[in-house]
């Protein structure tokens, strides 16, 4: 059984894990197959929820039947609104041992080959959405969730599993929607045609590409943001993004047991690059489990050694994998890039704007800005040459 594990994860991830691995990856399996679903937030002593103390405007009943994916409740939600969400009923699958309600099954090793919609949840779970379906992160609602809005949109509801493998029965959702507490609402990003400090004395500080380490000019920089590294970090996070490990051994092995524990993404390392003469501080990466090493949306972030206005600032290089090509320095295979680069941009700007985290947005546009180059290993890109820049707010509890 050991053996056969090692095998399957080696054909899945496309790495050869060595023998002394499989132990411990059985021992990952054995544990976590058993692991209960996870379940709304207890209330203290067990008492039932308490409302939200705002002002409730509205209530609406909505039905989920086992092959539904997602159902578009008709609900828009404001920026700071409490979403009060409780369901009953039962789901059955026929390769399940049980029923199970909203909460979801166990999970199992199994759920590492299922490309679930929010794999921090077991199958059957009865999952939302708020914002636009590209961008916005699921969340477990279960039999009970009080969520507060962090940025307007419409709520969707779901059931965490495969549009191929659906379940069969029904989940009825009441959803209550309050007002924000105290009837202030949460301040959203703003939009701004300019921000302090951001200029072309700043731009002449920042190399307006990356290198590999044989100095080969590659992606071009594309966004900056503004805050402290706790607070890029909680952005980046709460949009979804997963923090890469830069060695290969301990990613993969890591990224499989983070997996089976319900872990959303398995953490394919990406390579290094270079900026103001050092490899990136950290890399990011976006994509579903398994689709991982071949298409992703992934960046690189450094820290600036100089600060704006007195504020910590993190240079970045995004880009979308869209598949292979020929690295053309060694005739090797490398990842093929979307070259409409801006797209993916734009792209960090929406998952890290949805966060209700971002405070401010901006554009610039340098002199000399890069609209046409090659990546380091050759592929060719093109941009309209501007600079997202955000400004993060800083974690409450550093405030």
């Amino acid at each position: 059984m050991v053996r056969l594990l090692g095998n399957t994860i080696s054909l899945v991830l496309g790495v050869s894990l060595a023998p002394a691995v499989w132990p411990h990856l059985a021992h990952a399996q054995l544990v976590r197959e058993t692991a209960p679903p996870p379940q709304a937030k207890p209330q203290p002593n067990g008492s039932k929820a308490q409302p939200p103390s705002g002002k409730k405007r509205l209530t609406q009943e909505v039905q989920l039947t086992g092959e539904a994916s997602w159902v578009d409740t008709g609900i828009d939600v404001q920026s700071g609104e409490h979403v009060v969400i409780t369901a009953t009923g039962k789901l059955r699958y026929s390769d399940a041992r049980q029923d199970n309600g909203p909460g979801g099954l166990a999970r199992g090793f199994r759920d590492l080959l299922r490309v679930l919609p929010f794999n921090d949840a077991g199958r059957g779970a009865l999952i939302g959405r708020l914002g636009d379906k590209d961008v916005a992160q699921p969340f477990l609602v279960g039999e009970h969730c009080d969520e507060v809005a962090p940025v307007a949109g419409r709520l969707a509801l779901g059931i965490n599993q495969e549009s191929k493998d659906t379940g069969s029965g029904t989940y009825v959702v009441q959803v209550e929607v309050y007002a924000p507490e105290n009837g202030k609402a949460r301040a959203v990003a703003k939009q701004l045609g300019s921000m302090p400090g951001m200029d072309n004395a700043l731009f002449s500080k920042i190399p307006r590409r990356v290198s590999d380490k044989q100095g080969n000019p590659g992606d071009m920089v594309n966004f900056l943001i503004l805050g402290s590294e706790s607070a890029m970090q909680q952005a980046f996070t709460s949009a979804g993004w997963v923090k890469v490990d830069a060695d290969v051994k301990e990613a993969v092995l890591e990224g499989i047991i983070e997996s089976i524990s319900k872990e959303s993404y398995l953490t394919m390392p990406m390579s290094q690059l270079y900026l103001f003469g050092r490899p990136q501080d950290s890399g990011w990466a976006h994509a579903e489990p398994l689709y991982v090493a071949k298409t992703r949306n992934h960046l690189r972030i450094w820290k600036a050694p100089f600060q704006v206005k007195g504020e910590t600032l993190w240079i970045g290089a995004a880009t979308h994998d869209i598949g292979f090509e020929r690295d053309q320095r060694n005739n090797g295979v490398t990842h093929k890039i979307d070259p409409d680069i801006d797209l993916e941009r734009d792209y960090v700007e929406k998952t890290l704007v949805s966060t209700g985290l971002v405070t401010e947005v901006s554009h610039f546009l340098p002199h000399n800005p890069v609209k046409e180059a090659k990546t380091a290993t050759g592929g060719s890109f093109h941009s309209n040459g501007q600079v997202l820049v955000l400004k993060v707010a800083e974690p409450a509890s550093s405030q």
